[in-house]
C-alpha cells in the first residue's frame, strides 16, 4: 500500500485537499472536534483519505449555510445526504479518462482511496480529442505541466468529446488568469501533487461537486425601479420608529446599481472576460431587485411615499 495512504495526511495537506484554509481546519478541530485523527510519532494529526473526504463534505454543507456546530459530528452518509451528493461516491472505483502518460503510469502503480479505474489514456493534450473520443468516464483528468492560455480551447474541445461528470486539470506552472478561466468553465484546477493518493482525493472532490461554484443567474435583471434622485428622497424621509433603514437601503441600492453599470462597461481582454463581467453585472442586478423589493416593503410598512411607476 502507498506509504502516505497508510500513514495519513498532515493537517496542511488534508486541508488543501478538502478545499479548506488550514486555519479554519484548526479552529474546527479545537472548537468542534470535527475529526478523530491519529497522530504521527512527532504528535502531528494524521488524516485518512476517508477523513479528508468527510472534511470536504463538511466544507460543502457549511458553504450551503449550515452552522459548523450543528454538523461537526455527522458521519459521511449524513453529510452526503445533507450536501445532496451520493454517499457512495468516495467508496466506488472512479472511472478516469487520463491525459498524460506519466500521470497514468503513476496512478496505475498505486493503490488509492477511492480506487481509480483508468479507462483510456492519451499521452498528450494535443492528440487527446482523437485518442479519447467516445470514452465514458466519471472524471476527465488532464495533466498539462506547463499550462498556457493556448490550452483552453483544446480542453474545451476535449470536454465535448469525452463524456465525463467532472474535469480535473493538474499543472506545475500556469498563470493565474488561465487557472481562473478553467475554473469558470467548471474544472477543478490544482498544482499537480506528487502523490497518487492526493490525485484520487482531488478526483473524488470534483465528482461530488464540492469544489464547483454555484451557477450564475440565467436571466437578465429587470431595469431599475428607482433612480438615484428617488432613492435620495426616500432616504431623507422619516419613519414612525425613527430608524435609519431607508437611508441604508437607499445607499446599498445606489452602490449595487453603480456596480451593475460598472461591470457591464468593464474592459474585456477576450470572450471569457466578457462572459465573466456579464455574469457579475447580471448578479448585481438580481441583488438589486431583492433590495428594491425590501425597500418597497419597508416603505409600505412605514407609510413612506413610493414614486409612481
Amino acid at each position: 500500500m502507498d506509504q502516505k495512504l497508510a500513514k495519513g495526511y498532515r493537517s496542511g495537506v488534508a486541508a488543501r485537499l478538502a478545499g479548506l484554509p488550514v486555519e479554519t481546519l484548526r479552529v474546527w478541530e479545537r472548537r468542534y472536534g470535527v475529526s478523530d485523527t491519529g497522530r504521527s510519532p512527532q504528535g502531528q494529526r494524521l488524516y485518512s483519505a476517508e477523513q479528508v473526504h468527510r472534511l470536504g463534505l463538511l466544507k460543502r454543507v457549511v458553504d450551503q449555510g449550515h452552522a459548523i456546530g450543528t454538523v461537526a459530528t455527522m458521519d459521511i452518509e449524513e453529510l452526503a445526504a445533507l450536501a445532496g451528493v451520493l454517499p457512495s461516491a468516495g467508496m466506488q472505483p472512479l472511472k478516469l479518462a487520463v491525459v498524460g502518460s506519466a500521470l497514468a503510469q503513476r496512478l496505475s502503480a498505486a493503490r488509492t482511496a477511492p480506487l481509480l479505474d483508468i479507462m483510456r489514456v492519451s499521452p498528450q493534450l494535443s492528440d487527446a480529442a482523437t485518442a479519447l473520443n467516445g470514452v465514458h468516464a466519471d472524471v476527465l483528468l488532464i495533466e498539462a505541466p506547463e499550462m498556457t492560455a493556448d490550452a483552453l480551447p483544446r480542453i474545451q474541445a476535449l470536454r465535448r468529446t469525452v463524456t465525463a461528470k467532472a474535469a480535473v486539470v493538474l499543472y506545475r506552472f500556469c498563470d493565474s488568469a488561465t487557472v481562473r478561466r478553467l475554473r469558470e468553465h467548471g474544472c477543478l484546477v490544482a498544482r499537480a501533487p506528487s502523490d497518487a493518493a492526493e490525485v484520487a482525493v482531488l478526483c473524488n472532490t470534483a465528482l461530488t461537486g464540492a469544489a464547483l461554484p454555484p451557477a450564475p443567474p440565467s436571466k437578465p435583471a429587470t431595469p431599475r425601479r428607482l433612480s438615484d434622485e428617488e432613492l435620495a428622497t426616500l432616504a431623507a424621509a422619516s419613519t414612525s420608529i425613527n430608524c435609519e433603514c431607508p437611508r441604508h437601503l437607499a445607499d446599498i441600492l445606489m452602490m449595487l446599481s453603480s456596480f451593475e453599470r460598472y461591470s457591464a462597461q468593464c474592459a474585456n481582454r477576450n470572450a471569457t472576460d466578457a462572459a465573466m463581467h456579464e455574469d457579475l453585472a447580471r448578479s448585481a442586478g438580481h441583488a438589486r431587485i431583492l433590495m428594491e423589493d425590501a425597500l418597497e416593503r419597508l416603505a409600505y410598512a412605514e407609510g413612506l411615499p413610493m414614486p409612481a411607476r
